[in-house]
């Protein structure tokens, strides 16, 4: 209680968050599921209630549904843009009270002591709720309690409200399993017998905590009050925004970058003062005819140095048409990371260690070609030539460090490609692509199996055996012997 004011919490429960985030926006009269990949295969992540009804449950193979329901409908899961989702309806909740955090994945907070007078009570708060989420197609449970642990229970075990002092009384009947406790623990009591929070209560405690570990009694406290729960609601990100107006229309490019400038200088001051960087600048000029026209940077890494950024604002600015004028600006950083300050130097000997020339290249690069189309190599663990490496956007990934591969590796590898060959010793002599050969050195064998767990159609053929061959002509090439189909092909040539 506080002053007086028994403390009120709702627990908003969201079970189908992701599929309702993706559905809302489009009507499917249809089975749906959001497919997520585990553990080498794509199972499903969420559904909506026509796919449950037809018994599709999460985790479920997807081929597996797919046999029971042809007509499933599908897309992949994309949990950022949950959480972003997720994040909107917390600052969406701030409507009813000043304190809502999001619980977990699937579920938001609400202390509403206090303020429930202002929407006329706590039925009718609740009411508004659900025609809210109802409205925008969202499904939605809600719970009321003294308490976050009460409330969680109600609104996924027994939707409804706790009366004040009451939480005793409506948790009785509930599963044990609204104690928010891990599912052995929730396994081990049905398995004794103890299946409600009716017939917990009426066990010795002491006799529970020797038997179930203390976490259980502890959860069970702070389901009925005993011992105090507190909710920390979260705080917003400071608005990396700013925004100039202008006493006349401008439009040469050059009083534009001047304009830009400024308002570059008043971001980074605001970035460095909450050690974040800006990874994505949005840049909107606005004319005098009321619209708009934006350029979109996106950086290979987080900055929020002027001298850096104003270059890369130049080509975009120079191509955007000024028409009758641009009477205002706007710089916002759409997306932003942590940037903690960094020492100048190794402390040893002062030597700067400066990624930013290899980083405004790329941006610059990103910026003609797309950020995303500029990748680099890195390694993968995987003995199968094909999947020893990954390929991955440059300005979202780090180059692998003194990365040096057990056995050395050509510097192009490309499909087996067969040759004219006997025998199971590298050929003195052999034919390749319409060219004869002399062999000079061979090194190897090195043996390479295939990976059992998945299934490659080129490697059904089985283990290869793999050369280095240095040829009389000069070239050093890769080749490979396959000792259950025999056969010489060539798959890499190294310079």
């Amino acid at each position: 209680m506080f002053d007086g004011i028994r403390q009120r919490v709702v627990s908003i429960w969201l079970p189908r968050l992701p599929s309702d985030r993706v559905l809302r926006m489009r009507a499917v009269d249809a089975p749906f599921a959001l497919v997520q990949r585990q553990e080498n295969a794509d199972r499903l992540y969420c559904l909506n209630q026509r796919a449950e009804k037809l018994g599709l449950q999460r985790g479920m193979a997807l081929a597996e549904a797919r046999a029971y329901c042809p007509d499933l409908q599908q897309e992949p899961a994309d949990l950022r843009a949950d959480a972003r989702f997720l994040a909107a309806l917390r600052r969406w909740a701030l409507r009813y009270c000043p304190w809502v955090a999001v619980d977990g994945t699937d579920g938001l907070l609400l202390d509403i002591t206090g303020s429930d007078h202002l929407i006329g009570g706590e039925a009718a708060l609740l009411a508004d709720l659900r025609r809210r989420m109802r409205a925008s197609r969202i499904t939605a449970q809600l719970g009321l309690g003294d308490n976050r642990g009460a409330a969680w229970a109600l609104a996924r075990y027994g939707e409804g409200i706790a009366q004040p002092g009451q939480g005793r009384t409506a948790l009785a009947p509930l599963s044990v399993a609204a104690l928010r406790i891990e599912p052995e623990i929730t396994t081990a009591l049905q398995r004794v017998g103890l299946r409600s929070i009716s017939d917990l209560l009426a066990q010795p405690r002491a006799s529970l905590a020797r038997r179930f570990g203390p976490a259980l009694l502890l959860r069970l406290d702070q389901a009925l009050g005993t011992l105090p729960e507190q909710i920390s609601p979260e705080q917003d990100s400071p608005p990396f925004s700013v925004r100039m107006s202008l006493p006349e229309p401008i439009g040469l490019v050059g009083d534009v970058m001047a304009a830009v400038e400024r308002l570059v200088i008043a971001l980074c001051h605001r970035l460095r003062a909450q050690d974040m960087g800006a990874r994505m600048l949005n840049l909107s000029l606005e004319r005098v005819d009321h619209s708009a026209r934006q350029i979109e940077l996106r950086l290979a890494s987080a900055l929020r140095d002027p001298a850096r950024i104003m270059p890369l604002f130049h080509r975009g600015i120079a191509d955007v048409d000024a028409g009758f004028g641009i009477d205002g600006l706007r710089l916002r950083a759409v997306q932003v990371e942590p940037l903690p300050p960094e020492q100048l130097g190794d402390g040893l000997t002062g030597a700067a260690r400066d990624d930013s020339a290899l980083s405004d290249l790329i941006t610059r690069l990103g910026s003609r070609i797309g950020i995303e189309n500029i990748r680099r190599l890195l390694p993968a663990e995987s003995h199968i030539p094909e999947r020893s490496f990954l390929v991955a956007p440059s300005a979202f990934s780090e180059p692998a460090p003194d990365y040096t591969p057990q056995q050395p590796r050509p510097l192009t590898i490309f499909p087996p490609e067969p040759v004219r060959a006997r025998g199971t010793q590298p050929p003195a002599r052999f034919q390749w692509r319409r060219m004869s050969f002399t062999t000079l050195r061979a090194t190897g064998p090195e043996r390479i199996a295939p990976e059992w767990w998945m299934d490659d159609e080129g490697w059904r053929s089985g283990m290869r055996d793999y050369w280095r061959v240095e040829t009389h002509q000069g070239r050093r090439l890769w080749m490979f012997h396959t000792p259950q189909n025999p056969g010489w092909q060539v798959q890499g040539e190294f310079p």
